[in-house]
């Protein structure tokens, strides 16, 4: 790419467009002489002026072309059966070898628990996207500034480290996460796998132009998907180069979406977590008791299903998706807190509407996707500008003559205030993307001291009743490791599943390294992993709140004897 065409890239005056850049579509062919910039085999990323985004959706494949926004999702090792595992000879697994991933929001490369004990780093490489870099090559996909193990050494020693290496970890969420799964053994901390690397990537925030689309506000910290799918790509081209295993931790997560595993995201997921050496662990989330879910049916002797929602007074703007199932076409009506009302919109193929109502000051646009490009499932996006404060109503439609179910999921935590909610709301299908990846270990969290869940943690199925959570891990009350050399207690599904990224390592290093199970992928750890899952007599397995149950690795290594 010449220096203009990487100038697009961080630009806010360029869109990003997230295409399967090999189909012959409408917008591919639009936009062919604009900057393309390759992911993998089957996705990139193509930049347009921002001038020419639409307000409305008024293609089929729109809303998966739009790079959804995902937020920050906030040891004891007896309890994963490592002291146990380590007692026996030859089973003392460090993970040796084995990389450890993490797109977050940094690294502090210069914390103690990323060291060697001669002082030099056990991270091999930082890639920051945030810090601009006109000469990046294709190696770091033509944006950011990548540090190689010698310069973050060659910082440590110095005088003014951030000088050399200006990478920071501003959030402290990459480098908790980072020291729960890997972090050196001290008198004061030791984290799952202490003799693993680590290949880190900063995320770069996602761009002003989609943050106003969706109405998150400037405070919440979020990312876009195709910053993550490139930062997962850096990761496995560097286990490539190393020849090295590696287990990828994703602490982040949104509710954008079809929550079935068909996002973008957990598509690219699933097909490189198919390759052997390779580990993806992503957190269930934390909407369990968010209220941020509804579920309705519409029965097929009644035409409607109401719905309520509570509208914050500070809410600045949010948007909410309405899935539903196919061949069956859905449709609304709304009516406002004051009463204003808005008659059923009929869906039609791009039916967009932008609706001012004149009462209480607020524009809500709708969209109606009656066949959405990658699902082939109904959905209908709904976004409020200056929403009015207060409840707001909705019935919703269907052509059916028998039972038909449908979900409307609210933004994550961070994104919308904590007074917008639904009255009515449900608790289950609330696990974020891309926990719904099909070959994902998904990792919900528990408190080891009670033996009970977590209660923010979200709860599965996916919208097709796959059994999501996967697993569950202990994720309430953990000290973690922030920048600086400090540690604080920290609580939330991310924390279970750096966990969770610690004992997939071990794995890795059991079957790759030592030897013992070459094909060891994504998926055969994921079944690893259930097969040594602790349960309680008293629930029945899977469940929608433990999964297969609680991971004990000794467990795990127990049942490959197969008594």
């Amino acid at each position: 790419m010449t220096i203009e065409e990487k100038k697009s890239i961080i630009s806010e005056d360029y869109a990003n467009a997230l295409v399967e850049y090999s189909r012959q579509d409408e917008f591919n062919l639009k936009y062919a002489n604009f900057p393309l910039n390759i992911i993998d085999e089957r996705y990139g990323v193509i930049y347009f002026p921002v001038s020419d985004v639409s307000t409305t959706l008024q293609k089929e494949n729109a809303y998966a072309m739009i790079p959804k926004l995902f937020g920050l999702l906030e040891v004891n090792q007896e309890a994963l059966g490592l002291v146990k595992l380590r007692n026996i000879p030859r089973m003392d697994f460090k993970g040796e070898q084995v990389l450890l991933g993490f797109v977050d929001s940094g690294i502090d490369y210069n914390n103690t628990v990323f060291k060697y004990s001669d002082n030099t780093t056990r991270i091999v490489s930082i890639w920051d996207q945030t810090i601009e870099n006109m000469e990046a090559s294709e190696d770091i996909f033509n944006y950011g500034t990548e540090y190689s193990r010698e310069v973050i050494n060659t910082a440590i020693i110095s005088e003014d480290p951030y000088s050399i290496v200006p990478s920071k970890d501003e959030l402290g969420h990459g480098t908790m996460l980072a020291g729960i799964a890997g972090g050196s053994e001290s008198e004061e901390f030791q984290g799952v796998a202490p003799l693993t690397e680590f290949v880190v990537v900063k995320l770069k925030p996602a761009k002003t132009y989609l943050r106003n689309y969706f109405g998150i506000p400037e405070n919440a910290t979020c990312f876009q998907e195709d910053d993550i799918m490139f930062g997962i790509m850096y990761l496995l081209k560097k286990a490539i180069l190393l020849n090295r295993p590696i287990a990828i931790c994703i602490g982040l997560g949104t509710s954008q979406g079809p929550h079935d595993g068909n996002l973008p995201l957990s598509t690219f997921i699933s097909w490189h977590g198919g390759f052997n050496g390779r580990a993806f662990l992503a957190a269930a989330g934390n909407e369990g008791n968010s209220r941020h879910h509804y579920f309705g049916t519409i029965a097929g002797n009644n035409p409607n299903d109401l719905f309520e929602l509570n509208v914050g007074a500070d809410e600045k703007a949010f948007s909410m998706e309405l899935w539903g199932y196919a061949p069956y076409i859905y449709s609304i009506d709304i009516q406002s807190p004051s009463g204003e009302y808005i008659p059923r919109i009929i869906a039609r193929y791009g039916e967009s509407r932008e609706i001012k109502f004149l009462f209480d000051n607020t524009t809500v646009f709708v969209d109606h996707l009656i066949v959405e490009a990658v699902t082939g499932d109904p959905m209908i996006l709904i976004r409020f500008m200056a929403p009015a404060p207060g409840l707001w109503k909705f019935k919703v439609y269907c052509s059916a003559t028998v039972d038909v179910n449908y979900h409307v999921w609210l933004p994550i935590t961070g994104f919308i205030t904590e007074n917008t909610f639904f009255p009515n709301s449900n608790p289950d299908t609330t696990i974020t993307s891309s926990g719904n990846a099909l070959f994902v270990t998904t990792v919900t969290a528990y408190d080891s001291a009670t033996n009970s869940v977590y209660l923010s943690s979200s709860r599965g199925y996916t919208r097709y009743n796959v059994v999501k959570p996967n697993v569950a891990a202990p994720g309430v009350n953990i000290m973690t490791p922030r920048p600086m050399n400090q540690f604080i207690s920290a609580s939330g599904t991310s924390i279970a599943t750096a966990y969770a990224t610690g004992i997939a390592a071990i794995l890795l290093e059991w079957g790759i390294v030592k030897g013992n199970y070459y094909s060891i992928s994504s998926l055969q750890i994921q079944r690893f992993l259930i097969r040594g899952a602790m349960t309680d007599p008293q629930n029945i397995y899977p469940n929608n709140i433990w999964g297969y149950g609680k991971i004990n690795i000794y467990n795990t290594f127990l049942s490959f004897r197969g008594d």
